[in-house]
């Protein structure tokens, strides 16, 4: 009898111990050797993903594993490198705590991108929609059937030729578009065309953005155009408005205090804005939340300085001035200067060229899905229109 208590015993530990053991090696506990003895240390988990993936992941010039992949290390901070062969490295100090998770994202840029023209007859103007996903653009080197204003749409996914997702909606049959002024109106379903007529006077003209314009409307009645800009007006507060009665009221007061939004990130979990006074941010979320983006924020600003705010993560970074605009993503941001093309962390880190050549004024425009760049250029030959191209980054 008492042998079998003692095995009941027995297998009682066994089972507790195993049990002990599996949580703690769930948790990120790990046997080490440390001055010859074994102990049981606490660890932390590395989650390394990667566009494209299966690169290589290099954890303090030791390479480790591959992407998308997960690495248990010991508490401390360490430098991490992706890289993949055709592709600009990424970097990063990475700071891992015991028991947590701590996750990066390498977004890598070719470092060959492919060059493609999109158009052929010269393009003025183009102009990003509100939406980001269209471009408005006149053509007036062609006959008055082919020139006018047209509309690339950049969500297309054309199987044969580019040239599909470009729609003429509007031609200089009626009056002289290719010439004209335009603006997209605040939905991105519309243009205002203010053109000059055959008799001298500016007329205005509502386009549908996605057809062929046969009858355009004229507005060009002062209290009609005023009451169509009212309403796009309207349309845009109310966005606005919008986004702000989502977050917290503690964040809305943040905002209102010391923030002068730039832009929201296309997903608007972000905000790129500059800061209205000088001053130190509240936390919203305390303690940070595990796994946070590890590195060093800036929660003391400086007046006119520019930042981006994670509203997720309750995290604010000082960024270089005079960014484009967010990427796709959501992660980066675009930075256009001394005729280059960057792309850089929205927390300040790992800024990448991506293109250094040919192209004219601001006219760079990413794609939707972050596949491509569009660009404005002649390639510095001064006897050719400029025309749009595509800067392959995948």
């Amino acid at each position: 009898m008492k042998k079998h208590i003692l095995i009941s015993i027995g297998i009682l530990i066994f089972i507790l111990v195993g049990t002990v053991l599996a949580v703690s090696y769930a948790k990120g506990y790990r046997f080490r050797f440390a001055n010859g003895k074994p102990e049981l240390s606490g660890t932390g988990l590395l989650v390394a993903t990667s566009t494209p993936n299966g690169a290589s992941v290099l954890v303090n010039d030791r390479l480790l594993t591959a992407t998308d992949n997960t690495i248990t290390l010991l508490p401390g901070t360490y430098e991490v490198k992706i890289a993949k062969e055709g592709y600009l490295p990424w970097k990063k100090t990475i700071v891992v705590k015991k028991e947590e998770v701590s996750k990066i994202k390498a977004l890598l840029f070719p470092t060959a991108p492919k060059l493609e023209s999109i158009t052929a007859a010269g393009v003025e103007n183009p102009l990003l929609d509100p939406s980001e996903t269209r471009i408005a653009y006149a053509v007036s080197s062609q006959s008055a059937q082919r020139n006018g204003l047209y509309v690339l749409d950049m969500t297309t996914h054309p199987i044969l030729t580019l040239q599909s997702g470009i729609t003429h909606i509007i031609d200089d049959t009626v009056d002289q578009f290719s010439r004209a002024q335009f603006t997209w109106s605040a939905d991105g379903k519309d243009l205002i065309a203010t053109s000059s007529s055959a008799f001298g006077s500016p007329v205005t003209y509502l386009l549908e953005a996605d057809v062929f314009n046969q009858n355009p409307r004229r507005v060009s009645e002062p209290k009609s155009l005023d009451a169509l800009f009212l309403i796009w007006q309207e349309e845009q507060e109310k966005k606005e408005q919008a986004r702000l009665n989502s977050l917290k009221r503690s964040l809305r007061t943040i905002i209102a205090d010391y923030f002068d939004i730039i832009a929201w990130s296309p997903d608007e979990t972000k905000i790129l804005y500059h800061a209205s006074t000088s001053a130190t941010l509240p936390l919203i979320i305390e303690p940070h939340l595990f796994g946070a983006n590890s590195t060093p924020e800036k929660r003391t600003i400086e007046k006119g300085q520019i930042y981006a705010y994670d509203i997720k993560e309750d995290r604010n970074y000082a960024v270089p001035p005079t960014p484009l605009m967010w990427f796709p993503d959501s992660e980066h941001l675009m930075y256009v200067y001394d005729k280059r093309i960057d792309i850089m962390e929205y927390d300040g880190l790992n800024r990448t060229t991506i293109y250094a050549g040919p192209f004219i004024d601001n006219y760079v425009f990413p794609y939707p899905n972050g596949s491509k760049i569009l660009i404005l250029t002649n390639l510095n030959n001064p006897n050719i229109p400029p025309n749009l191209y595509t800067i392959g980054l995948k």
